[in-house]
């Protein structure tokens, strides 16, 4: 029995369907600034196939998106970096998959600062047969569960049926994890990172302080920090108090997005023909572009392939509603050109002309 899991789109893919449980092992990592324990096992789990296929869908199901991060070091040394040092002894001598797992709960135990990080159980897993990028490796992953759901159970007493609870772990909703796939180990290795606790002060310990992973600059990357400039440079400059209509910033954001849905590489001098047009708004695009890039210090390029992936993801935060006072929303979907805005003096209102040749 395989399970089917999987996430991709024509230049990046996480395929999961054939991957097959080899190691797995759990430990448990109490907070230590809050005097709490560290439990290691010195024994890996030996799970049924069903526990297999469960724990399948609780370790991979929340790895629907192919962005990859890697390992960086302190002083930028991967040798620096403990997770990165137990994920190549392993991936070397899977002997040491036991040994490691303790390194490695070790580590996290010594990053459990903050008050409010929560204590919870820690799975070392060691994974064959996943496809990342039409490559076939292994992978090693490392999850973590913090929080436990109620969930009802039904016990038959002769002929009767009663009804009582206990806590445990929402197998579809994993708390945080990575898979550090078996590939580009010089470049920090190629992974996957899921956390669920959002952006807060506490919640970075797990990228930052105790996996010590950046965002790879690959087309994922660029095309998703060139759709976010683009929406900024739409809300920040291109807008109503330069003098643009509301229409024609919806307008600057759909061709924007039917850009990267259309083409497979983008090409900045393209992009500026195609979409802006305006001299005068390309130059402002430009500064906008550099000002973006060093203040976020991200690298964004002038060419790069598109993620359709991104485009998606990307696509969603970009708006095409024309709010009229609390009465209207106009959606503009297409050609700017059919709708036009004016005013009208004898009310005192403002209106827009909508032209169209057919009602749906």
């Amino acid at each position: 029995m395989h399970l089917s899991i999987y996430a991709f789109n024509h230049k990046n893919m996480l395929y999961f369907s054939e991957v097959e449980i080899e190691k797995v092992i759990v430990h448990q990592v109490g907070n230590k600034h809050e005097d709490g324990k560290l439990l290691l096992s010195e024994i890996e789990l030996q799970p049924d196939e069903e526990l297999q296929n469960i724990l399948k869908t609780y370790f991979l199901g929340s790895f629907k998106e192919p962005i990859y991060y890697q390992f960086i070091g302190t002083d930028d040394i991967l040798d620096n970096n403990q997770i990165y040092l137990s994920s190549a002894e392993i991936f070397e001598n899977e002997d040491q998959f036991i040994a490691q797992s303790h390194q490695i709960a070790k580590h996290l135990f010594e990053q459990t600062y903050h008050p409010k990080i929560k204590h919870g159980e820690l799975y070392i897993v060691y994974f064959n047969k996943c496809i990342v990028d039409d490559e076939l490796t292994s992978a090693i992953g490392i999850f973590k569960s913090e929080n436990k759901d109620p969930f009802l159970k039904i016990l038959q007493k002769q002929d009767n049926l009663d009804l009582t609870y206990d806590i445990g772990i929402n197998i579809n909703k994993l708390d945080k994890g990575c898979i550090v796939f078996n590939t580009e180990k010089t470049q920090g290795y190629k992974i996957c990172m899921v956390d669920l606790s959002g952006k807060s002060k506490e919640a970075s310990y797990w990228k930052d302080d105790f996996l010590q992973l950046q965002q790879r600059k690959d087309d994922f990357y660029q095309t998703q920090n060139y759709m976010q400039m683009c929406k900024g440079f739409v809300n920040e400059v291109f807008n109503e108090k330069n003098g643009i209509e509301r229409a024609d910033q919806i307008d600057m954001l759909n061709k924007t997005a039917n850009y990267f849905e259309e083409k497979e590489d983008f090409d900045l001098n393209d992009f500026e023909n195609k979409v802006i047009e305006n001299n005068e708004v390309i130059n402002a695009f430009k500064e906008y572009k550099d000002r973006y890039a060093d203040e976020r210090e991200v690298e964004i390029k002038d060419q790069f392939g598109i993620s359709a992936s991104a485009v998606k993801k990307g696509k969603a935060q970009f708006k095409s509603v024309l709010k009229l006072d609390k009465n209207f929303h106009i959606y503009i979907h297409g050609d700017r050109t059919r709708i036009v805005k004016g005013f009208d003096p004898s009310t005192g209102l403002h209106f827009y002309q909508v032209y169209y040749e057919q009602e749906n």
